[in-house]
């Protein structure tokens, strides 16, 4: 059959037809706005896992997470305790093959630190930590041993994206000092993001990138500084 013949052959719509037609199209605009306005909500009830490692969410009280990383600049270990709703408290030990970071350094070294975590802000689509790790370190070199103290502050903010992930953006400010002559203080000043998929309830996998400037103010120098760390949380 031609397109003419098809054409001659087509009947059009009866007025009750049109009618129905357009209580359709009226009606079309005010289910999609009810259904946008119900989604947010149902979205963030669906998102999240309520615990972090990485991000501004905590624990909560009673509950305990183990999470290992490896990477730049090295391996570590922790264990992080929610002390409260809002407080974890734990502690970390990492093996170094990176000097604090520093990527033209690749001096071996161990930092045994404690790992404080507070909320400060709590919403339904994000919230924002402040993390504080304290701890001594020590860098072993061809001549001697270089002994130091990390005292590392950070502010993250964690952002649900679905039930599985959890994304972060930190600006991360890892002071540390090196005790008698040669490098003294040196103030990092690092930016970046990372995300934990969660398997189920209790295991995630995690990764995290810091980068930015380290100024030695001692030595007049500055060392581009980089972390970038797969791991792997346990809650239980």
């Amino acid at each position: 059959m031609s397109l003419e013949t098809q054409h001659r052959t087509h009947r059009p719509p009866s007025s009750a037809a049109l009618a129905e037609r357009y209580r359709v199209k009226r009606l079309l605009p005010g289910v999609l706005l009810a259904c946008f306005l119900a989604l947010p909500a149902t979205a963030l009830a669906q998102r999240g896992q309520g615990w972090s490692v990485l991000a501004g969410e905590t624990l909560g009280r009673g509950n305990t997470a183990f999470h290992g990383q490896i990477g730049w600049p090295g391996i570590s270990l922790g264990l992080l305790h929610g002390g409260s709703e809002r407080f974890d408290i734990g502690g970390k030990f990492s093996f170094n093959w990176g000097r604090e970071g520093w990527v033209r350094y690749t001096d071996p070294g161990i930092k045994l630190q404690a790992w404080m975590r507070l909320q400060l802000v709590k919403e339904r689509n994000f919230s924002l930590a402040l993390t504080f790790q304290p701890g001594p370190f020590f860098y072993f070199n061809r001549h001697d041993t270089d002994v130091g103290l990390a005292l590392p502050l950070g502010l993250v903010v964690g952002i649900p994206a679905g039930s599985a992930v959890m994304v972060n953006l930190g600006l991360d400010i890892p002071f540390h000092v090196y005790f008698g002559e040669g490098i003294g203080p040196v103030f990092p000043i690092l930016v970046g993001g990372g995300l934990e998929y969660f398997v189920n309830r209790q295991l995630g996998v995690t990764f995290n990138v810091r980068l930015g400037p380290a100024v030695i103010p001692d030595i007049d120098d500055t060392e581009f500084t980089l972390e970038a760390l797969f791991g792997v949380a346990y809650r239980f």
